[in-house]
């Protein structure tokens, strides 16, 4: 037990060196990424932001876990936005690679498969999908949906999607002070899989970009 003590100590001493501002600069900066980008294809947001609530629940932070659900709901929505006219304007040739494993044709036919048959409902569900929650504003744009209908449509699905992830993180924390050994494998976890899961997608995103763009793979989504 002891050694279980230890490690969640340290874990915790981790957490709390971040610093609840570091929290709002790494979740932010990751959100707007993620949502805008195609490198955000191959990043762990979900976990980043469960793990935000579990770090501002280390600190006592509860006012402070409202309102970076609020301003990361905005992020989220304004990088969607910043993707849709991105795909506007660079259409498919961004989005497919010849070659790429995640950035192809096949994953391009089937995020625009499930915009057509959800339409509207399609951005909303979008945000809990990983890969398509960044293909879909890049589509939503190169296919000329309309710009207020998409805001509308991400804002409900950032609404369903932000707060629920780091209010969970935060209230889930408390959960875990009475299992000291749970509380060290979810915090180890979670630093793990945002720490290791961030290098990865990035090698991955620099893996797919060296691949040559795919031309004219369908002009309407």
């Amino acid at each position: 037990m002891s050694s279980v003590a230890e490690a969640s100590a340290v874990a915790s001493g981790v957490l709390e060196s971040a610093g609840p501002v570091m929290v709002w600069i790494i979740v932010l900066g990751f959100v707007f990424t993620e949502c805008a980008f195609i490198i955000g294809l191959f990043l762990p947001g979900d976990v980043l932001l469960f793990g935000a609530g579990v770090v501002l629940a280390e600190h006592h932070a509860e006012l402070q876990a409202w309102a970076l659900s609020v301003v990361a709901l905005v992020t989220a929505v304004v990088g969607n936005m910043v993707g849709y006219y991105i795909g506007a304007k660079a259409g498919h040739t961004l989005i497919a690679r010849r070659g790429g494993r995640v950035l192809n044709v096949e994953n391009l036919a089937k995020a625009r498969d499930f915009l057509d048959r959800r339409g509207f409902w399609a951005i909303v569900l979008a945000r809990w999908i990983p890969w398509v929650r960044t293909l879909a504003p890049l589509i939503a744009g190169a296919a000329k949906m309309d710009n207020r209908r998409f805001m509308f449509a991400t804002t409900i699905g950032g609404l369903a999607w932000v707060p629920t992830l780091v209010l969970l993180g935060y209230y889930g924390a408390g959960l875990l002070d009475n299992l000291p050994w749970l509380k060290a494998v979810a915090l180890w976890g979670s630093i793990a899989f945002f720490v290791g899961g961030t290098a990865y997608g990035v090698f991955r995103y620099r893996q797919e970009m060296r691949k040559p763009p795919v031309e004219d793979t369908v002009t309407r989504a």
